[in-house]
């Protein structure tokens, strides 16, 4: 596989243009990362597989089903501090992703939603309790992946796994009487989504034996560029293109799930008198799904909520927590790896899917 080809795959990857590729060493450096990433996904499709022919067709559903491998590469772009594609740090990013699998699985059950990745849900195919138990025997992968590791990934592993446990309940509980719902749902992201994100850049650098001073910076550029990410989803969510998102507009909302340009509007609401009107359209026109009637007004409160202030002011939070994760990497040496997750982080905020 040629350079060209290879940096082709980092912009689907990491929306990374093909000019950050220019010079031999740029080259190079998106060679290794391809190379991983070969590796990679060859491991996974190996890994996702079980003797039970049921719950083989059930792990690989949603891998099949596609993903851009966000956090494996970032995995390779951080290793690339150190040693590079050494074995430990392949298996890493394969546990990883295995991890980030297996919580599409459970998360689809919570949020109640028809479509991942462009097909339906493993839940709305199998019911709850597959989805559940496939996303459980994922997780038993990823952890019998990082065990093989040492002691260090699985306490890594594990502090990672009860963030995403906790940024699940706290999102699931809501934030308590005293608690200002924007804050906590921000620390809802950094839990539920940075913290793996996070720990897909901090096993590069430890497992390809690179500085450990590079650890604190990319583990803080994970979890902001995590949070920036979710952010984007909360627009995405809203967006009438279900070709490009694989779900319909007003999925999280329709399950209930606050995301940020509900919680401005809610915010809004108390001052001002239109932004009190669309929330309670969306509020009573969530709690009828099902009556034809009313899914058509919440189609088209959707749109008024697309068009609205506060989902700009949600594109301009995501940017700032995307421009915070790029400062977080000033300790790093300059060179391709910084580039390229710069540009990442810049990407993220203009991706539509």
């Amino acid at each position: 596989m040629s350079p060209g080809r290879r940096s082709s795959t980092l912009t689907s990857s990491l929306g990374l243009g093909e000019k950050l590729f220019a010079s031999n060493e740029e080259r190079h450096f998106a060679a290794e990362i391809e190379a991983g990433l070969d590796e990679v996904e060859a491991g996974l499709i190996l890994q996702v597989q079980f003797s039970d022919d049921f719950a083989d067709t059930t792990s690989r559903y949603l891998l099949e089903a596609g993903g851009k491998r966000v956090r494996p590469t970032l995995t390779l772009l951080t290793a690339q501090l150190g040693e590079g594609n050494n074995p430990d740090v392949i298996q890493a990013a394969q546990a990883i992703e295995i991890t980030h699998l297996a919580s599409l699985y459970h998360d689809d059950v919570m949020d109640e939603a028809q479509m991942r990745r462009g097909v339906p849900s493993a839940q709305a195919v199998w019911g709850n309790s597959v989805a559940i138990l496939t996303g459980d025997l994922l997780f038993a992968r990823a952890s019998n992946l990082i065990a093989g590791l040492g002691e260090r990934a699985l306490t890594i592993q594990s502090n990672t796994f009860e963030r995403l446990v906790l940024g699940q309940l706290h999102e699931t509980t809501g934030p308590m009487p005293d608690e200002d719902p924007i804050a906590h749902y921000l620390q809802v992201l950094a839990d539920k989504t940075g913290s793996l994100i996070a720990t897909a850049a901090v096993v590069g650098v430890i497992f390809s034996n690179a500085d450990e001073a590079y650890r604190e910076p990319v583990q803080q550029f994970g979890e902001r560029i995590g949070v920036a990410f979710q952010l984007i989803d909360d627009v995405i969510d809203l967006s009438s293109e279900v070709e490009q998102t694989g779900k319909t507009a007003g999925t999280d909302l329709r399950a209930g799930v606050p995301t940020l340009p509900l919680l401005y509007l809610r915010e809004a609401a108390r001052t001002d008198a239109e932004a009190s009107d669309l929330l309670a359209r969306i509020e009573r026109d969530v709690s009828a799904t099902g009556d034809p009637a009313s899914d058509a007004d919440f189609a088209a409160a959707v749109a008024e909520l697309r068009e609205h202030r506060v989902t700009r002011d949600t594109l301009a939070e995501a940017k700032r927590w995307s421009g915070r994760a790029v400062d977080a990497l000033a300790p790093l040496p300059d060179g391709p790896v910084k580039k390229a997750l710069t540009k990442f982080a810049e990407a993220i905020v203009e991706r539509t899917n």
